[in-house]
């Protein structure tokens, strides 16, 4: 990691990167780019810009994240929310999750995988499940593909398996889930 780059927790849509990119601007903090995640700086912050920047993501639900660990778990679960709307390079989408996180970390994915599930209680695969299951929401509720599409785009082997962990992750079936609506969505940076 450069000594000009940044990692900030809860960054996981456009609208984030834009909500920083305007902290940026309006502090005067010159960047190079805003990506999922990150910011790479021009140059290394002073630490009174440091403190209001940390102020002002505050105020909008992120933290920069200043630990090696942190930086690690917040990696993997960029890199695992991307794969799950399915975000990466087309070539990444063929490799499995496992080796595709060691890859991108460089890193044993045995030890990421037990730092991961120490830190948060739960394995990278249950996050990625969670994370498949909210996208999976998310298309039942635009009711713009059917269930076979959705599936199929969520890489899922067949609509029965889509079912079977929608069912076990939200305690519905995914047309019941359609019914309701969007009572049961819940923001990607709270699962």
């Amino acid at each position: 990691m450069k000594t000009n780059t940044l990692l900030v927790k809860n960054m996981v849509c456009q609208r984030c990167v834009m909500a920083v990119e305007t902290i940026l601007k309006t502090e005067g903090i010159n960047y190079l780019k805003v990506i999922f995640g990150e910011i790479e700086l021009e140059q290394a912050l002073t630490e009174e810009q440091k403190t209001i920047l940390q102020t002002k993501l505050a105020q909008i639900g992120f933290e920069l994240i200043d630990n090696y660990t942190s930086a690690i778990i917040e990696k993997i679960k960029q890199l695992v929310i991307k794969r799950a709307r399915n975000e990466e390079e087309i070539d990444s989408r063929k490799t499995k999750l496992s080796i595709y996180i060691a890859t991108m970390l460089h890193h044993e994915y045995t030890y990421l995988s037990s730092l991961f599930s120490a830190i948060e209680g739960r394995t990278i695969e249950n996050y990625f499940i969670e994370q498949r299951i909210e996208k999976a929401k998310e298309l039942l509720i635009y009711d713009q593909l059917t269930l076979s599409q959705i599936a199929f785009q969520l890489d899922y082997s067949s609509v029965a398996h889509l079912s079977t962990q929608f069912k076990k992750i939200t305690g519905l079936t995914p047309t019941y889930f359609k019914e309701l609506g969007t009572l049961k969505r819940k923001a990607l940076d709270s699962i």
